[in-house]
């Protein structure tokens, strides 16, 4: 492996835990996560998830991985995918 292969595979790596850590900070203060209920309870858990991970996405210029975060830390998160 490359040193140009192996950076890649530990920058994909850490695009995958990006999303994660942002709904971690979601989840862990109290004014945001009051906000995050409301919008759940206005447009639904998937539809704030995918607003949220694509403002992530711009905010950081990031690529979408072919895998999905295997055991995401947030429960906003393994919420959305128990209700998809």
């Amino acid at each position: 492996m490359t040193a140009n292969e192996i950076a890649e595979q530990a920058i994909t790596r850490l695009n995958r835990r990006i999303t994660n850590d942002i709904f971690l900070i979601i989840q862990n203060d109290r004014e945001l996560m009051q906000e995050y209920l409301v919008q759940v309870h206005s447009k639904g858990v998937g539809e704030v998830n995918r607003e949220i991970g694509k403002a992530v996405k711009n905010a950081y210029s990031l690529v979408n991985a072919n895998e999905r975060e295997d055991n995401p830390s947030c429960t906003l998160i393994q919420s959305h995918q128990i209700f998809e």
